[in-house]
């Protein structure tokens, strides 16, 4: 959906269009649950901060004045909800990227001889996936949304600025800092970005699943639905996971996730009730 229908939409949905307050909803809520657990890790908490920055956002279409566009607006206000969101719960910098990377040299093997290659597939998946998530949880909660916005989301310098509520200077300085060490992180320790690094996803399979660390009953990312955006991408190379350049696209060859049906359900129930609250 261009911004100029999107906006359209705002405005109806302003003047109490349920169906034009859905149609918004539908169009942004990937992109702020795909930020979400980008910035949060765990599915359910992304899940829990999407919830309350669609609320915030539905509440507040009628301070929107189209000064920027809207999508602009809302990564905004996502922005702001998931640097506050249960502050302490997932800090980031706890593991250093040097603990980190002395962590995935424990155990490394090969997957179990018995497993059947559709499962290696899934579960190298899973590895790949939670471990560049682990990655993003090695940069504190600034910097990690910095390189979000600039790295894998795209916005510009001004735009990811405003995001953040800082100066510019200060923006380029904090992905500068994000890149030079996620960089320095994947040239040493990921075998997807560098052939003299030993850590590999299959050699992780074995020891994730030993420490209880994937569930191959309850995967957290490898059989999470996926936008339709890049479904047909994710479904061409789901049984086999290639070197890629560097770490940006390292974390840019994740999927993009789609938001629960059930998390939309839940919004529109409970914005609904909140307007009505207000309006009284």
């Amino acid at each position: 959906m261009n911004e100029a229908s999107l906006e359209d939409l705002v405005a109806l949905a302003v003047d109490g269009d349920a169906t034009a307050l859905d149609s918004v909803v539908r169009a942004i809520k990937d992109d702020i649950y795909g930020l979400a657990i980008r910035m949060l890790w765990l599915p359910a908490d992304a899940e829990d901060a999407t919830q309350e920055i669609l609320i915030r956002v539905i509440t507040g279409l009628g301070s929107f004045e189209g000064r920027a566009g809207f999508r602009s607006w809302v990564y905004r206000v996502a922005v702001r909800g998931l640097l506050n969101f249960r502050r302490g719960r997932v800090e980031g910098g706890s593991v250093t990227f040097e603990e980190f990377g002395e962590d995935l040299l424990v155990g490394l093997s090969p997957a179990p001889a018995q497993m059947h290659d559709a499962e290696r597939a899934v579960l190298r998946r899973e590895v790949k996936i939670a471990c560049t998530q682990a990655m993003l949880l090695c940069l504190d909660r600034d910097h990690r949304m910095a390189y979000l916005l600039g790295e894998i989301f795209a916005l510009d310098g001004k735009e990811a600025a405003e995001c953040l509520e800082v100066s510019a200077a200060t923006y380029r300085k904090r992905l500068s800092r994000a890149r030079q060490r996620v960089t320095r992180f994947t040239e040493s320790s990921c075998g997807l970005v560098s052939r003299d690094a030993k850590c590999s996803c299959e050699g992780r399979i074995t020891p994730a699943l030993e420490a209880g660390r994937i569930d191959p009953q309850t995967l957290l990312f490898a059989n999470h639905p996926v936008a339709e955006v890049n479904k047909a991408e994710i479904d061409a190379v789901v049984s086999t996971i290639g070197r890629v350049c560097d770490g940006a696209a390292l974390m840019r060859s994740n999927p993009t996730y789609q938001a629960p049906e059930s998390l939309l359900q839940r919004v529109t129930s409970l914005a609904g009730g909140n307007r009505e609250n207000s309006d009284t």
